[in-house]
């Protein structure tokens, strides 16, 4: 079983790199801001919570995503591997995240930290919200504050798991094939 945590700023290609990789490696994919997405668009509980943090770019709660990823593992525990998108985004969430797979005898392999310049992640995320309707993807001041936050609090998570030499970096400027093929030598340099 392999574990990854793909990582990147917002609009850095993680969501279209996991899918090629989920089918690439047969493991699974669970990305948080998806399932979050998922929710608000059905209108449960944790959906409505979460449409005030997601409409000002700010990250969710950490209880209500470890408590998601927690119940994940659960229910994965005998697959060949997963592909973590969005998840862990603080370094609180990286130490429970250790503990949770901990407890099913299970760990993280590897960080793929996909590395794209921030004016051009500002132009993907604008023409994905044109794409795609995404609110948080529209206004260019929601965008830079995603940003911002991702800088002070999501990017420190890669010291976390440098300091276990479980991290590495790929340049995501490029094309798809191009971007895919960095991680993919990546991972099978880590396994």
């Amino acid at each position: 079983m392999i574990n990854i945590v793909l990582f990147g700023a917002p609009g850095c290609g993680k969501g279209t790199q996991a899918q090629r990789l989920k089918e690439h490696y047969g493991i699974d994919h669970v990305s948080t801001g998806e399932v979050i997405r998922d929710h608000i668009r059905r209108g449960t509980e944790l959906g409505r919570s979460m449409e005030g943090y997601i409409a000002k770019g700010q990250l969710a709660p950490d209880g209500i995503v470890i408590d998601m990823i927690a119940d994940y593992v659960a229910a994965h525990t005998g697959s060949a591997g997963c592909l973590f998108d969005g998840f862990p985004r603080t370094t609180v969430q990286a130490e429970e995240f250790d503990r949770i797979l901990g407890q099913h005898g299970l760990k993280v392999d590897l960080m793929v930290d996909i590395r794209v310049p921030e004016a051009e992640l500002v132009q993907r995320i604008l023409l994905r919200g044109k794409e795609s309707g995404r609110a948080d993807d529209a206004s260019e001041e929601v965008i830079r504050g995603r940003l911002d936050v991702y800088h002070k609090q999501t990017a420190v998570v890669s010291d976390y798991y440098a300091a276990q030499d479980k991290y590495t970096s790929v340049d995501g400027v490029g094309t798809m094939d191009e971007v895919f093929a960095r991680i993919v030598e990546a991972i099978d340099r880590a396994k």
